[in-house]
């Protein structure tokens, strides 16, 4: 690993008194930095997808081909998530997430450049593959830095970061085509959100932090010790500084059925997520003939809405169901099954933009309830491992089978089968939610029944 990368020496110790200002300082810094670095992510992301109308007009790409570069970029950014988010547990946080944002708008640059359909693929791919490097500290600073008893809500705050980035996206853009005018789409696309990510970048690089023991702080599990994971009664965990990103991931990750189980739910929400999102412009362009300014608007809706839901969702899953994140992530794709039969079927603008909304609203909360739930079924030091895990499964399976098989599909039996395809996906997250929630169970019950037996351990 590069050097700027690998983490900082831990500074001198705080003294015990200033521990719980220092830490209630630190904590809401980190949070804030990769909240604003991954809400960047999001800028130099969305934006292809808001150009492949233009892409289609412009370089003549068939309904096919657009799929093709969005699954290229999904399928390199799913196998970097994996790759980059085991790395990230050996790295620095922030410099990981600044290094990684930075490729991202260099490579933004270079699409805005690009005419022919193979270079501009290329530079699809490289975007992906730098994706990759925003979510494994995003999810490693909370756990290093917030009890269980907390995640939920903050982890809502934070995974509105990509609604609001997904959601500004279009605005950022519709002004820089004000500015510059459509004959220079390209750069109103990707070079003007490029320049704001590196701002952001920067912005991370200040604010970050590595985890409290590198800021000369105890660790998580030392100031609060119901913060430790127990995996299995029979299993112990092991000293992270004595194993690699790769033992780490085998022993905690690859053998373990509850990370197993939470990535499949993500696998299909993000097939359904992807499987609306990434068409919406051009279903709506196509098939409901929406104007490019209402089809704006719909987007903003899909992505914004879901910032309510999901702050409600993560107080309602700390609170009322005492940390169980997978009931109401049930009861959100049960909603969703009905509501995608409503954006299907309408055809009134007022009707299409509200179930496109209420989809929206409800499809980030599973999704960010499966984030939550990773950060709980593993030690701190192998949070990135379990995020790398789920990423590049729903990416590879989930994030294909909602842009390339969708599009397939629709080329060739139409929309109503690709519709077909999403509900069907549904079904399927559904019961891996009810798989992951008695997984949850399982180890809650471990974890109550070791907390009485190292107190009298402690008292002996």
């Amino acid at each position: 690993m590069l050097s700027f990368l690998k983490p900082a020496v831990a500074k001198k110790p705080v003294p015990a008194g200033q521990v719980p200002a220092t830490y209630k300082r630190y904590r809401v810094q980190a949070l804030l930095s990769v909240f604003l670095g991954y809400l960047a992510y999001y800028i130099v992301r969305n934006n292809f997808t808001l150009s492949t109308p233009y892409l289609k007009e412009n370089l003549d790409l068939s309904t096919t081909q657009i799929g093709l570069l969005t699954s290229c970029m999904l399928i390199a950014y799913g196998i970097s998530k994996g790759i980059m988010s085991t790395l990230a547990d050996k790295a620095s946080p922030k410099a990981f997430m600044a290094f990684g944002l930075i490729l991202c708008a260099v490579v933004n640059f270079g699409m805005g450049f690009s005419n022919a359909f193979w270079l501009f693929a290329g530079f699809v791919v490289l975007n992906g593959l730098f994706q990759g490097m925003g979510v494994g500290p995003s999810f490693i600073t909370i756990a290093n830095w917030f009890p269980r008893r907390e995640r939920g809500r903050i982890g809502a705050f934070w995974n509105i970061s990509h609604n609001v980035g997904g959601g500004i996206v279009a605005p950022i853009v519709g002004a820089a085509f004000a500015v510059l005018g459509t004959a220079h789409w390209q750069s109103a696309s990707y070079m003007v959100p490029a320049v704001i990510a590196i701002l952001f970048a920067i912005i991370v690089l200040v604010l970050g932090k590595g985890s409290p023991v590198q800021e000369g702080l105890p660790a998580l599990d030392q100031m609060m010790p119901e913060e430790k994971v127990v995996l299995t009664t029979a299993q112990q965990e092991q000293s992270p500084e004595n194993m690699t990103a790769f033992q780490i991931f085998c022993t905690y990750v690859l053998k373990n059925k509850n990370a197993w189980y939470i990535s499949f739910v993500d696998v299909f929400v993000y097939m359904v997520r992807f499987g609306v999102i990434s068409w919406l412009p051009i279903y709506l362009l196509t098939e409901k003939n929406f104007s490019k300014d209402q089809m704006s608007v719909a987007f903003l809706f899909f992505e914004w809405a879901a910032i309510p839901s999901t702050l409600l969702a993560g107080w309602l899953t700390d609170k009322l169901f005492k940390g169980r994140r997978m009931p109401l992530a049930i009861m959100c794709m049960v909603l969703i099954f009905f509501c995608l039969i409503g954006y299907w079927q309408s055809q009134s603008l007022a009707m299409v933009t509200f179930f496109a909304a209420v989809v929206g609203c409800l499809i980030y909360v599973p999704q960010f309830l499966a984030s939550v739930q990773t950060m709980e079924i593993v030690p701190s030091f192998a949070v990135g491992s379990a995020v790398g895990l789920r990423g590049f499964l729903s990416y590879i399976l989930g994030a294909t089978l909602g842009t390339s098989l969708f599009g397939f599909i629709v080329d060739r039996m139409g929309w109503h089968a690709g519709f077909y395809l999403l509900l069907g996906g549904i079904v399927c997250c559904i019961v891996f939610c009810i798989l992951s929630h008695f997984g949850a169970l399982e180890l809650e019950r471990n974890r109550q029944e070791k907390m009485p037996s190292e107190a009298q351990l402690a008292n002996a």
